[in-house]
């Protein structure tokens, strides 16, 4: 047995027994052996609760892993202490971190739901170097460099980059943009080739990052792909690591897409910064867009009407009388004219009472930066955190006084 197994690959443990436990097996091995009994140590952080305080009985502030997976599925709590794994960092933990790392597998989830209701299928002779349809040349270039950045973070063990990157890749590029845009594809349009295109590109997006993510999150990622597509050649865990062909990131389609997703991003927040109601449909007036911005917003009319919530699209028209909200796309300055959305006299007295209290906080936390105490004493990650709070507050209070500047 010993020739068959010894010496081993790698072996994780904690900080705190590399000379208890670590440095003990590497002398015995050698002397006994003759030969190391492993390669490679990987050493992680140790798990402490949400506070920062080491788990203990005494201390009343153990979390029972199998109560975890009984209330939020084994692949949360898996995934959501991988995407912890910070190297040189303890990792805070607690029930809200599964909590929302559930939420995270409940999305996926739905979206092979989704994808199962609208026919998608994994054809085995598509290439998609073949693809035609920009949004799905985007989505094909953005999985190549996910999959590019999670093989080389898990080969290097960083496995919160690889976690992070695929959650970023599923949550927002997949899920929140690619699904929502691809949509009218399966709604009775007349391109049924771009159809059958887009089903085929999502089918395979979908197998392999369903095994991208097989290492992170086993189970739903077997059950999905049972589910969609079968296992003629057994097991996700058995077959070989995605790769991906050369050139699939194709510079205009990303161009195209990202612009679209920024354009419909920058509307939204501007709406919510002023309070306007969801369901209203507001028009908007482009002053100053260039030939390839006119062109985009022709190409993309149909989707900033479903998406942003947009009326009209008018060009280089007058600036209507009342209140609007400003935003600049690129090179192009975007006009809403709020007209009866709101009452613009309560949304001015709004904005300022929450620039007042963002400017506060932000001072406060600042003031706790500055303070020789707070930063000898205070945990690193803590003081991390308040400056990161002193950005975002930042951040927040001069968006909403370019709202309320434009109002």
């Amino acid at each position: 047995e010993l020739e068959a197994f010894y010496p081993t690959d790698v072996l994780v443990t904690g900080f705190d027994i590399i000379f208890f436990w670590v440095a003990r097996m590497m002398m015995m091995g050698c002397w006994f052996m003759g030969d190391v009994p492993f390669r490679t140590v990987y050493i992680h952080g140790l798990v402490r609760d949400e506070t920062g305080q080491k788990m203990s009985k005494t201390k009343g502030n153990v979390v029972d892993p199998l109560d975890l997976v009984d209330q939020y599925g084994a692949d949360a709590l898996r995934f959501g202490i991988l995407a912890s794994l910070a190297q040189g960092r303890d990792i805070k933990f607690g029930e809200a971190r599964v909590q929302g790392y559930r939420n995270f597998v409940t999305k996926l989830w739905n979206a092979c739901r989704f994808a199962e209701l609208n026919g998608v299928v994994l054809d085995p002779a598509f290439d998609p170097r073949m693809a035609r349809q920009q949004l799905n040349r985007w989505i094909l270039g953005r999985l190549a460099t996910t999959a590019s950045e999670v093989t080389e973070a898990l080969a290097s063990y960083r496995f919160n980059d690889a976690a992070m990157g695929l959650y970023r890749f599923i949550w927002d590029g997949f899920c929140d943009w690619y699904l929502e845009l691809a949509k009218p594809f399966f709604q009775g349009g007349d391109d049924e080739a771009a159809a059958a295109e887009t089903r085929r590109t999502m089918g395979y997006v979908l197998a392999n990052v369903l095994q991208l993510l097989n290492p992170l999150a086993p189970f739903v990622t077997e059950e999905l792909h049972a589910r969609l597509f079968g296992t003629p050649d057994g097991q996700l865990i058995s077959d070989p690591w995605p790769e991906l062909p050369e050139g699939l990131n194709d510079a205009e389609a990303v161009a195209e897409i990202e612009w679209l997703i920024g354009a419909i991003s920058a509307i939204r927040a501007a709406r919510a910064d002023v309070n306007v109601p969801p369901a209203a449909v507001l028009d908007l007036q482009v002053e100053e867009a260039s030939p390839l911005t006119r062109a985009r917003l022709q190409r993309h009319r149909p989707a900033l009407e479903r998406l942003a919530r947009v009326g009209t699209i008018a060009l280089d028209a007058a600036r209507p009388e009342g209140g609007v909200a400003q935003l600049v796309v690129d090179e192009a300055t975007f006009v809403l004219p709020l007209g009866s959305s709101i009452d613009l006299d309560a949304e001015r007295k709004r904005l300022a009472k929450e620039i007042e209290k963002a400017r506060k906080d932000s001072a406060a936390a600042a003031g706790r930066l500055r303070n020789p105490g707070f930063l000898a004493k205070a945990d690193p990650d803590v003081v991390e955190e308040t400056r990161a709070r002193v950005g975002e507050l930042d951040q927040r209070a001069a968006r909403l006084e370019k709202a309320l500047a434009a109002l």
